[in-house]
């Protein structure tokens, strides 16, 4: 059994072992970085996000059946074999990586007049972040769906949309 007089030797060794190394790999590099700092760093930098603005649009809005309209589904793929509206393309917002470079040129080339998605309906709504996502992409007339995926099923059920 080691000792802690032979535990802090040893780390001793390995520290200034370590600062040897550093020191001697900053010697041989074209700009070694500088020992003390000679000027301030920023610690707290601002993560940018690429959100736009997006409207808001009510569950019984006809402009959602409009034949220009692009319909995007937010939801994970159980939410939509549970139900999703005809048409509706699956785009499934996820919260840690955005939406691939492809899918959005894919979206893009449908050339739709408006885009309205519609997710989960939570607070943080899916279908709200994902709208301004592609809105903060470069999309145009872009919109969510108030009340998400329950709110558009609640309003389609009188006219026979929805699966």
């Amino acid at each position: 059994m080691e000792t802690p007089r032979t535990i802090v030797r040893d780390a001793v060794i390995v520290v200034a072992l370590s600062v040897a190394a550093a020191a001697a790999f900053n010697a041989i590099r074209p700009a070694g970085l500088p020992w003390i700092a000679d000027r301030e760093y920023e610690t707290m930098v601002p993560c940018p996000e690429p959100l736009g603005e997006v409207d808001s649009v009510a569950p019984n809005d006809p402009g959602i059946h409009h034949e220009r309209t692009l319909l995007i589904d937010a939801r994970d793929d159980d939410a939509r074999a549970a139900w999703s509206l005809s048409g509706a393309v699956a785009v499934p917002f996820d919260w840690l990586e955005p939406v691939p470079d492809g899918k959005v040129r894919e979206l893009v080339r449908t050339r739709a007049g408006r885009v309205i998605v519609f997710g989960d309906g939570g607070d943080p709504d899916s279908g709200r972040e994902l709208a301004r996502e592609l809105a903060g992409r470069g999309m145009r007339n872009v919109g969510f769906v108030r009340g998400g995926a329950p709110a558009l099923r609640a309003s389609s059920a009188g006219e026979g949309g929805g699966r």
